[in-house]
């Protein structure tokens, strides 16, 4: 069942890639006492959220942090170190590029979906949420497409 606005979001354990490697980041830690954009992708590098999806929030991160949004994290089903090269070839710095390698948060969050066809197996939908301290805010499911998810609808949104 996929969570709804006014749930504590799931504590799942996920990877960052930090200094030596891939690094255990609990989700709870990163919601904790701040308000958070959580962006959620199919796959790195796949055309729609390489061309369009990422970069609008690493072109937006600034707007979007100055209407009090302390962090904004993207997330897919692909492991830390793709996850990691991926912010770098987008000069993501400012995302938090969070990997759900065995997509343990999208089954949490209940926003799989299955891609075996093209061989992608089981991803992650396209979406976004908006989260203050753990709390689900506002949930924003991309069926096609990436306008209801994207950066400039999220800032519309905290504005």
């Amino acid at each position: 069942m996929t969570v709804q606005v006014g749930e504590t979001l799931p504590n799942i354990e996920l990877r960052v890639m930090g200094a030596e490697g891939p690094e255990a980041v609990q989700t709870a830690d990163l919601f904790a006492g701040r308000k958070v954009i959580l962006f959620a992708v199919p796959g790195a590098f796949t055309p729609g959220c390489s061309m369009t999806h990422l970069p609008g929030y690493v072109a937006l991160a600034d707007k979007i942090k100055a209407k009090g949004i302390d962090a904004i994290i993207c997330t897919s089903v692909n492991d830390a170190f793709v996850m990691d090269a991926w912010g770098k070839a987008q000069n993501a710095e400012e995302i938090i590029m969070l990997a759900d390698g065995l997509g343990h948060w999208a089954e949490a969050v209940g926003l799989t979906q299955d891609l075996a066809g093209p061989q992608l197996g089981l991803r992650s939908q396209r979406y976004a949420m908006l989260i203050n301290d753990g709390q689900l805010e506002l949930l924003n499911i991309d069926p096609k497409g990436i306008d209801l998810s994207s950066a400039e609808t999220l800032l519309a949104a905290i504005s």
